[in-house]
């Protein structure tokens, strides 16, 4: 009996086998049907993104061209003109001239170091974790790749978003040469919120704190002296 049970099961096993690979032959064969033939008329609307079935080379996008893109946007355009009318009050106040060393922690995509630039400002330095070329370079905020005193200048509107602030602000400070300034931009905030920020401050004095408009959003600027 046993012996007839295990010839059935064999005879299953060897047909199962067999069907498998006869499905797998005509899946092979066959163009499945997501694959959405190059300028087709029908389905206009499907030619992007194109499917891994497309072995047509994809486009490769230059820096020079993405950047030319980018900073032709109106969004673009109108954050460099408010990161302009910010650094321009800082200007006024006689801490910001076109010989400033200055360096931007967490730049992001550069709007600070674009708007520098634009005014004047000849040595400009922007770092982010991920770099966006040419305005700002890869570098850890958190462990700045200078030697100490090296910029008359630092400032950050990313205060908020460091994974470790009194690092994050121990690296300004010792970046930036005696009497020299720290600029921290963050969100609208009281007495209190900025007492804590400039707590965070080991070799600095507090010089005042401001509300200002930065980007389209309320932001408080303090303003920080190297002292040491």
């Amino acid at each position: 009996m046993e012996r007839h049970i295990r010839r059935f099961l064999n005879k299953l096993s060897f047909a199962s086998i067999a069907i498998a690979t006869l499905t797998l032959i005509i899946l092979f064969l066959q163009t499945p049907q997501t694959c959405i033939p190059p300028n087709s008329p029908s389905k206009p609307h499907l030619k992007f993104p194109k499917s891994s079935c497309d072995s047509t080379p994809r486009e490769l996008v230059s820096i020079d061209k993405k950047n030319k893109r980018l900073w032709s946007s109106n969004d673009w355009k109108k954050k460099l003109s408010s990161f302009i009318h910010f650094f321009q009050s800082i200007q006024d106040l006689g801490l910001l001239h076109n010989h400033t060393k200055v360096i931007c922690v967490s730049a992001g995509a550069g709007h600070e170091v674009m708007a520098l630039s634009q005014m004047g400002v000849h040595d400009v330095t922007g770092v982010e974790l991920i770099d966006s070329p040419p305005l700002v370079s890869r570098a850890d905020p958190h462990n700045l790749p200078f030697f100490d005193h090296v910029f008359d200048l630092a400032f950050t509107a990313h205060l908020a978003e460091a994974l470790f602030p009194s690092r994050f602000v121990s690296e300004m400070e010792r970046a930036v040469r005696p009497d020299g300034v720290c600029v921290i931009v963050v969100e609208e905030c009281g007495d209190y919120e900025v007492k804590e920020i400039v707590g965070l401050f080991m070799k600095s004095r507090f010089v005042n704190s401001i509300n200002v408009t930065l980007t389209g959003l309320k932001m408080t600027r303090i303003l920080m002296k190297r002292t040491s």
